[in-house]
């Protein structure tokens, strides 16, 4: 039969339960610490991910932004450029398709400077040359122009306007961009060799005529001698 433990051996063990209780507790309680210590290092490094994430997204968003906006500037820019060569091409390519006087000539191209404008419904042109003046229907002078002037041989022979003919708080002679200036540039010394080619066939004319004349009477000259 087994002996009943002593009060000592029963202290012993209960002292020793009591400890087994409190290593338990506190082991317990560092395994709460830890783990909240986890739990808020996880948390912790799931809102920095996702302030990471909504940074990421929003950069990508600005960048593709900008880029359309850059992709639609670049394709104005591209449309704009094409207008100009358009109205060049037919500025330079008018006089070789037709024959017509140098004063159809001029008003044809005034009516051609429009359509190579940022605005051309707002748009009006015009050339002044030898007294005569050559403009678009809607033509006013409001003031909100770029003019140049047309030179042969280094001297003014009449002057090209562009204005805009409405009168708005955004249209002033600033509005026009760089490549309208460049175009309305060209234009000037396209209708100044345009001009000045029709002066050299008007003097080749003459002197053919001329010469012609002189030919005339001489053979009149000639054959009055012959039958003298």
């Amino acid at each position: 039969m087994t002996e009943k433990p002593t009060y000592k051996e029963l202290e012993r063990s209960i002292e020793q339960l009591e400890k087994e209780v409190l290593e338990w507790v506190r082991k317990a309680k560092e395994f709460n610490e830890e783990r909240k210590l986890l739990k808020c290092s996880h948390f912790r490094r799931t809102i920095s991910l996702m302030k990471i994430n909504e940074e990421l997204n929003r950069e990508l968003r600005e960048r593709k932004r900008v880029y359309e906006e850059e992709l639609d500037q670049v394709s104005h820019k591209l449309k704009e450029r094409i207008k100009e060569l358009n109205c060049l091409y037919d500025i330079s390519s008018f006089k070789e398709d037709a024959e017509f006087s140098l004063d159809n000539i001029l008003q044809t191209i005034v009516d051609f400077i429009p359509q190579g404008c940022l605005y051309p419904e707002s748009t009006g042109a015009r050339i002044l040359f030898e007294g005569y003046e050559f403009a678009t229907k809607n033509f006013q002078d409001t003031g909100c122009k770029l003019a140049r002037e047309i030179t042969v041989n280094n001297e003014r022979i009449g002057i090209l306007e562009v204005c805009y003919v409405e009168k708005k708080p955004e249209f002033d002679a600033e509005s026009f961009l760089e490549e309208e200036k460049n175009l309305i540039n060209a234009i000037a010394e396209s209708v100044a060799r345009i001009i000045e080619r029709e002066w050299a066939e008007a003097e080749i004319r003459k002197h053919r005529n001329h010469v012609e004349k002189l030919i005339k009477n001489s053979s009149r000259n000639i054959t009055k001698k012959t039958n003298e």
